[in-house]
């Protein structure tokens, strides 16, 4: 117990002295560097929230390759995308053969292609995995529980984001707008709030049907960002995430805790796409 007492007064001295000098650091000084980048899903997607874009019209991919070029700057030699890790053979194959002919069509076109691929391609990154993991949840569970406790907090809320929606139309923003908006971090808060903690104000008296809900989410993500951590990087690697924004969001929380990764500025890179 002394020793707990011991190491526990060591640690908060320490987060005190960091927080007074930012030079002391907790993370690795071989930190890895990380650009997460939240995006729509520009294809089809089983998500409950799509956005309309078309993925074959060549303005759209005229705008996502400009976007591409920019984060092809950092240089990531790994890139990690929403597939599961089953489908990483067949995304490699694919992979491939966009870098012997970046003009080829694909009949489904989704970020990962659009995106990803081409990110890799202008950056010559010699690796790319799959991260997802599936995992069903009750998101309506809110509209749905009757005698819910406090039922008035999550019906305000979603009015609230209602009003926003109609100051703030995603079908009129450009592909860059929107990428701007989904890696805001008021909006990513938006985002693990209706997907997650705002079920929290779900429940009937003396139970926690909408915690219990938002408690798979949260599981999907973890397992998601443990299959970043079982994919094996040194100090050389850079790597490039890209997910939808809810991910995103959750692994930012992480990745900026974590000893391990250094996050880089993802605004930085989209304020030097080039029209």
């Amino acid at each position: 117990m002394k020793r707990l007492l011991l190491f526990f007064a060591y640690f908060v001295s320490a987060v005190q002295l960091q927080a007074q000098n930012p030079e002391i650091s907790l993370k690795f000084k071989d930190a890895i560097p990380v650009l997460n980048l939240g995006t729509f899903h520009m294809g089809y997607s089983p998500d409950a929230t799509t956005t309309e874009f078309d993925e074959h019209d060549q303005g759209n991919v005229a705008q996502v390759h400009r976007i591409a070029q920019a984060i092809a700057d950092f240089k990531p030699t790994v890139i990690l995308v929403e597939t599961e890790p089953f489908e990483n053979e067949a995304l490699w194959e694919s992979f491939q053969a966009y870098l012997e002919n970046p003009s080829m069509k694909f009949d489904n076109p989704s970020e990962i292609q659009l995106l990803a691929f081409e990110v890799g391609r202008l950056a010559n990154t010699s690796r790319i995995y799959g991260i997802d993991y599936q995992e069903g949840y009750n998101y309506s569970i809110g509209y749905q529980l009757e005698n819910s406790m406090d039922k008035d907090t999550y019906f305000r809320y979603m009015k609230l984001l209602n009003e926003l929606e109609k100051q703030f139309p995603e079908e009129e923003m450009t592909v860059l707008e929107h990428l701007k908006m989904t890696n805001d971090p008021r909006y990513q808060d938006i985002l693990m709030n209706i997907n997650a903690d705002i079920l929290t104000h779900t429940a009937t008296a003396g139970n926690s049907e909408g915690a219990d809900e938002a408690t798979k989410f949260y599981h999907r993500n973890l397992v998601m960002y443990s299959n970043l951590n079982q994919i094996e990087l040194d100090k050389e690697d850079r790597v490039f995430i890209l997910m939808g924004g809810t991910h995103t969001a959750f692994f930012n929380m992480w990745l900026e805790r974590s000893p391990k990764y250094l996050l880089a500025p993802v605004e930085d890179y989209l304020n030097a796409v080039k029209n």
